[in-house]
């Protein structure tokens, strides 16, 4: 299995143990459910303190109420002939019952528990009843039920004296609770209906914001639709909102990261059809030579040079498929830790064939373990082309030595004895197909891509690499420095 199966496999792997992702809804509407939901939680609270405020504020008028009708019975309890009484008309009670709009109960008892007027089977006064504070009246409220009705009565202490006897009176006033109870439902309705057309208000108001508030990102929408397929020019990010303008300016980053790409893979197509138009013209006009030639030994020749000439168009075609993933990041397999004096290892053994042939003293020097973060494709061609490059240029008999320095900044030097760049160059060749003029006329098939090969590399891994001198005569020195891990 290959590097890029075994990444396929755990990316299908990964893919398929992730849940699939529900599609979102509609953003009106969930700027409508956050906007309204919590909005009626909190006109429902609102309703029930006011409601119960209103409550409270009715009992309060009608304890009110009912105490003014207590004092006005207790003003006409006296004492006669050593007795209390209660000169209670009818009149009196009529009067009470329009002012409270309840059925009126009373009941007097004297200074010795007995009974003096009313209807004596009233509820009695609770126990432990509290004065209320509200009043400076000896006065207490309390709930009670006579003849199966609930009734509200106030409890109030007169005192009573003449000249044979003084104590104190209880008057008891009770009044039914339907006036009360209307009132009730009368505020619970008239709360209701207030929040009802309250938050009918607010929803129809936060439709009318939400939707005016979009509107750009509608008009953002149908500029997309509208755009044509070859249209990558960025969006004004001041027709949207601040809070969106950060998205625009991540879609025009992606076009203008498309337009890279598309114009990289244009420049990739054009360069690859004006470099490789000349090698196959010279394989056409050379096959066409070797159908016309009779001679075997002439003919021995042509195909000899169709086999060079196949083989620089092969070279021509790798480096430049290898220039169109290091310049588009397409690499196969992912960003690992690499030890990177295998790396450089390995490629001194695969080239040291073509050193061999030069008569080239190919060496390895390396000072402790280099650990790099990389593709290890695209870094092994990185140092391929660098150390090809040396041995290609180097003369015979000449010398070329990789050097592996370890630490927390990796550094990578390959360093030969050829025809060198000179300083005024040395940045140009880094350039697709620039080739000076010493590299053309050392050696003529080359497709001037191996060091535009190294940069892009070099730029996809963060790597900084430059071109010097030797300090021991003839010859350059490529320093390859490895960002900290």
């Amino acid at each position: 299995m290959t590097r890029r199966d075994a990444g396929m496999n755990r990316a299908d792997a990964a893919m398929a143990d992730d849940p699939v992702p529900k599609p979102l809804g509609s953003l009106r509407g969930q700027l409508l459910r956050w906007l309204l939901i919590p909005l009626g939680i909190l006109v429902a609270i609102n309703a029930v303190s006011v409601y119960h405020n209103a409550l409270d504020a009715a009992d309060l008028a009608y304890d009110r109420s009912l105490l003014a009708s207590t004092r006005a019975l207790a003003e006409r309890v006296s004492i006669v002939d050593g007795k209390v009484v209660a000169d209670v008309p009818y009149v009196a009670l009529d009067s009470f019952e329009t002012d409270t709009l309840g059925r009126i109960y009373y009941k007097v008892t004297g200074v010795n528990g007995e009974f003096v007027s009313g209807y004596d089977d009233l509820p009695a006064l609770p126990p432990n009843v509290p004065r209320s504070d509200i009043y400076p009246a000896l006065v207490r409220f309390y709930h009670a039920n006579y003849h199966g009705e609930p009734v509200r009565i106030a409890a109030l202490y007169q005192p009573v004296y003449d000249d044979s006897m003084r104590g104190i009176a209880l008057i008891q006033v009770g009044e039914s609770l339907d006036a009360r109870n209307d009132l009730s439902r009368k505020i619970l309705f008239d709360t209701l209906w207030r929040q009802a057309a309250l938050v009918l208000t607010a929803a129809l108001l936060a439709w009318f914001a939400v939707r005016f508030v979009l509107l750009p990102l509608m008009r953002l929408r149908s500029d997309v639709e509208a755009r044509g397929p070859t249209d990558l020019s960025d969006f004004d990010p001041a027709l949207v909102h601040k809070e969106l303008r950060p998205l625009v300016a991540a879609m025009n980053g992606y076009m203008a990261r498309l337009q890279t790409l598309i114009a990289g893979q244009r420049r990739f197509i054009a360069d690859a059809s004006h470099q490789l138009r000349t090698p196959l013209t010279v394989l056409k006009t050379q096959a066409e030579l070797a159908l016309r030639e009779n001679d075997p030994h002439m003919m021995r020749e042509i195909v000899e040079s169709i086999a060079k000439t196949t083989d620089s168009t092969v070279h021509l075609a790798n480096r430049l498929l290898t220039l169109a993933r290091a310049e588009h990041g397409a690499a196969e397999g992912e960003m690992i830790a690499l030890l990177l004096n295998g790396i450089v290892r390995q490629v001194g053994l695969e080239l040291a064939q073509a050193a061999v042939k030069k008569g080239i003293d190919l060496s390895l020097e390396a000072a402790g373990d280099a650990y790099v973060i990389g593709n290890a494709l695209l870094l092994h061609e990185l140092v391929a082309n660098l150390v090809d490059n040396a041995i290609r240029y180097t003369p015979q008999g000449g010398k070329v030595t990789l050097r592996v320095h370890g630490g927390a900044e990796p550094v990578l030097e390959v360093e030969d004895t050829g025809i060198g760049i000179g300083a005024l160059e040395r940045e140009r060749v880094f350039a697709p197909f620039y080739r000076t003029q010493p590299a053309q006329q050392t050696d003529a098939s080359g497709a001037g891509l191996g060091l535009a090969i190294v940069r892009d590399i070099a730029v996809l891994h963060g790597v900084h690499i430059t071109l010097s001198d030797t300090a021991h005569g003839p010859g350059l020195k490529a320093v390859v420095r490895f960002p900290a891990k």
